[in-house]
């Protein structure tokens, strides 16, 4: 874990190394100064010679100023070193989401993404600071300040010796109670995000059933469940400072009575015992700093662990050696396709796909709910990879491809459409960056999208809210459906990607495809019989499985499941609410 966080430091390392020296000159600086004060008290003050108190009191300044000089120095160079640290650390674990494929991507939920790339990299930014400063501050504050003590009395030195011990013993306990905490409160604020993100993307939901309690009390309980945690987290590290606090009034207390005896004996002069009191509350301070420390690393470490398992995570889905650079036409074929997005043969949500699918044709997928058309489809780019069999693309086998290549020919329009906040035309121009405006119209005309965008005051520079918000469902599809045409693929996937436009303007999409895309080869997942009845070839879904392939005609004719969707919607009138 060490080694691959160590890794993102990459440019800071100067920074890093830098610290850590500039610490320890301002650490001798600081250690030097009690001795300096010793003899100005001993030799200057109580002797009155003036010249001397001149002289000690100018080098003091010197080595005064040195000290905050050596410190500011250090503090900014851990502030760059830390916040480039941080800066890696996201830039890191984004990228790697960016290459993670579909079943990656299920194992992580978004809100435990977004926490791990905000909560969870400020404590290990945090934790580095403190660290690459503090953690090596404390050590040789101790060590100098000691052997400092020892030089001058190694009698009252002996009890700072003594305190040790239970500082650790008392440290050690705090953190082995604290840290199983802190791992599970972190899993929490998955919990608390993604609350807070289902909440805000379905508060129209919310709102029309009068659910604002009942979301409330959710937040309410996962918000109340972080708190008694963190309470009793907090609570545990706050026995640290009582801790602390009795080790240093205790030594001082000693050091004090014993010193007082010492003088009166003329064993040690008032100066010696100042410059002991004075390290005594460095070394005292630098094992408050270091519980600190870690403290913070222990709070850091759930969040450091959380952070690996991101940067670990590798893509299952990769180039080959020498990858396939072109696709030679549309043509799709499935061989003995299974799949199961377990990657277990028991578990399998396909079995035994055997489908030929010429270049340029239109194939329409109908099934009941759970009968894996999505599934089906999304291996074509590879979305998933198959569990057992092959799906070929352009007669080479998509595993054979490059990734980018391959992705760039299918244009795909999933059931869940996204736009992202930005104008009309940013939207589209995820298809092509490079189209003209008059591309954008061309394919918004396809996809009977131009005449809503010509009504917006701004037309193709409107502005679209994040998710789409400002637009309806039927128009939110046409503008996906245009940005998926602007690729100019040579397969086009539709997953019932025209469920909320009417069947008036459904059948215009259609013929536009028919018209000005005939040579891509088009697969069309719906539940109405009226968008698939055209097609060339229509398959039938049951179960993971293809019950049946052939025309609108000779399934009517032959088959159950498609005669028995078609006489349901010619009942129902197969009305469409949508607009």
């Amino acid at each position: 874990m060490i080694k691959k966080l160590l890794r993102c430091i990459r440019e800071y390392k100067r920074d890093s190394i830098l610290t850590p020296i500039l610490v320890t000159l301002e650490v001798v600086m600081e250690v030097i100064i009690p001795l300096l004060m010793a003899n100005l008290i001993d030799y200057g003050i109580t002797a009155g010679n003036m010249s001397y108190i001149l002289k000690m009191g100018t080098v003091l300044a010197i080595f005064a100023m040195l000290s905050l000089f050596f410190g500011a120095m250090a503090g900014s160079t851990a502030a760059k070193a830390s916040a480039g640290f941080a800066k890696n650390l996201r830039h890191d674990m984004y990228y790697n989401v960016q290459n993670f494929s579909f079943s990656n991507i299920d194992k992580f939920s978004t809100a435990s993404i977004v926490t791990r790339l905000t909560t969870d990299v400020t404590n290990v930014q945090n934790a580095y600071q403190m660290i690459i400063r503090m953690a090596v501050r404390s050590p040789i504050m101790f060590i100098f300040s000691m052997a400092m003590s020892f030089s001058v009395n190694p009698t009252l030195s002996l009890i700072f010796l003594g305190a040790v011990p239970v500082l650790l013993l008392g440290l050690g306990f705090i953190i082995k109670l604290s840290f199983p905490v802190f791992k599970r409160v972190f899993k929490r604020y998955d919990r608390l995000n993604s609350v807070v993100q289902e909440n805000l993307r379905g508060i129209r939901v919310v709102k029309s059933y009068v659910r604002e309690e009942h979301e409330k009390k959710k937040f309410n309980a996962i918000s109340g469940e972080i708190y008694k945690d963190f309470s009793f987290a907090e609570k545990l590290l706050a026995l640290n400072m009582p801790l602390m606090q009795f080790c240093v009034y205790a030594c001082m207390l000693l050091v004090s009575w014993i010193g007082a005896q010492l003088i009166v004996g003329s064993d040690m002069t008032t100066g010696q015992l100042m410059s002991v009191i004075t390290y005594a509350m460095q070394i005292l301070m630098s094992l408050m700093m270091l519980s600190m420390v870690f403290v913070m690393i222990t709070m850091s470490r759930a969040s450091a662990e959380r952070i690996v398992e991101i940067l670990d995570e590798e893509s299952d889905i990769h180039d080959v050696e020498h990858p396939v650079m072109q696709v030679p036409n549309g043509s799709v074929q499935f061989k003995d396709v299974c799949f199961s997005y377990a990657k277990d043969m028991n578990k399998l949500c396909l079995s035994d796909i055997n489908l030929e699918i010429a270049a340029g044709e239109t194939v329409g997928i109908i099934g009941g709910t759970g009968s894996s058309k999505s599934s089906l489809v999304q291996l074509i780019p590879r979305l998933y990879d198959v569990t057992q069999g092959a799906v070929l693309v352009g007669g080479i086998d998509v595993r054979e491809y490059d990734i980018e290549t391959l992705r760039n020919e299918v244009a795909m329009v999933l059931q869940k459409n996204v736009l992202f906040s930005g104008t009309i035309k940013e939207n589209l121009r995820w298809g092509d960056e490079n189209a003209s405006d008059e591309e954008l119209v061309r394919v918004c005309k396809l996809a009977c999208a131009d005449e809503f965008i010509q009504g917006f005051p701004d037309g193709y520079d409107t502005y679209i809210e994040q998710g789409g918000t400002n637009v309806s469902g039927g128009q939110k599809q046409r503008l996906c459906i245009a940005r998926a045409l602007l690729k100019k693929p040579k397969i086009l996937i539709l997953d019932d990607s025209t469920s909320a436009v009417d069947t008036k303007t459904d059948a215009m999409i259609r013929k536009a495809f028919a018209e000005e895309i005939p040579n891509t080869t088009k697969f069309i997942i719906a539940q109405r019989i009226s968008s698939v009845e055209n097609a060339d070839k229509i398959i039938v879904m049951d179960g993971g499985r293809i019950n049946a392939v052939g025309t609108h005609e000779e399934l009517l004719k032959n088959n159950p499941i498609y005669k028995e969707v078609y006489f349901s919607q010619i009942k129902g009138g197969d009305s469409d609410d949508a607009r």
